[in-house]
């Protein structure tokens, strides 16, 4: 296996992600650069590469006069995230499905295995593990700017799908929904296969706002 290397910032990117996708700096709290930076023992240069890069996934807004901010959680934003996730991402399923290979598909049932074993654990790494799980369906597209566009939504999404594993019961149905979705993947069927993958999406969107309305987002 490779080893990856990590710039500082890369270092600084995932662990100001996990932070807020956990919910340990809370939406609407602010980031102050300098304390971040002392906290992560690295220089201000890339806690402000790391939030530029985090406003890009739409974790963080920037703001005039008052500097970096978490998002605030939105019923509105879940829709547009959602829906446009769901056209986009059926589009690249469509032309990837077919051009799977045998280790595509042993790397897509790991991670169901990996999910299976994480069940009850911390969000970030269900999360994490369903993105990864979503790309690899995804990777034989060929089509490059459809996959940055589905990529970045899919980021901004993380903290909404965590809710939606951990709070509002995807988690239970998650990994038979994710079990389907690949064999119906393997057997090549492409309407089929759209399909349950757009309803797969939007029924998560649905449970989503639900929990965001009961909780008075």
């Amino acid at each position: 296996m490779a080893i990856v290397h990590k710039t500082r910032t890369q270092l600084v990117v995932e662990a100001l992600r996990n932070k807020i996708l956990s919910g340990e700096i809370a939406a609407g709290e602010a980031l102050r650069q300098a304390a971040l930076a002392e906290e992560l023992n690295v220089s201000r240069i890339p806690v402000r590469e790391a939030l530029l890069q985090l406003e890009a996934e739409g974790l963080v807004n920037f703001e005039p006069h008052k500097g970096a901010t978490t998002t605030e959680l939105s019923v509105d934003q879940v829709d547009e995230i959602f829906e446009l996730r769901a056209l986009l991402e059926c589009e690249l399923l469509k032309y990837s499905m077919d051009k799977l290979t045998k280790e595509d598909i042993a790397e897509a049932e790991a991670l169901i295995q990996q999910m299976e074993e994480a069940s009850g654990h911390a969000g970030n790494s269900q999360g994490e593990l369903n993105y990864r799980f979503h790309n690899i369906l995804y990777c034989r597209a060929n089509r490059p700017h459809t996959a940055e566009l589905a990529d970045a939504l899919i980021k901004n999404s993380l903290r909404y799908v965590r809710m939606h594993l951990l709070l509002a019961g995807g988690e239970s149905t998650a990994q038979d929904e994710h079990k389907k979705l690949l064999q119906l993947c393997i057997a090549n069927k492409s309407e089929e296969a759209l399909a349950f993958l757009r309803s797969h999406i939007i029924n998560a969107k649905d449970d989503i706002k639900k929990l965001l309305r009961d909780n008075d987002y």
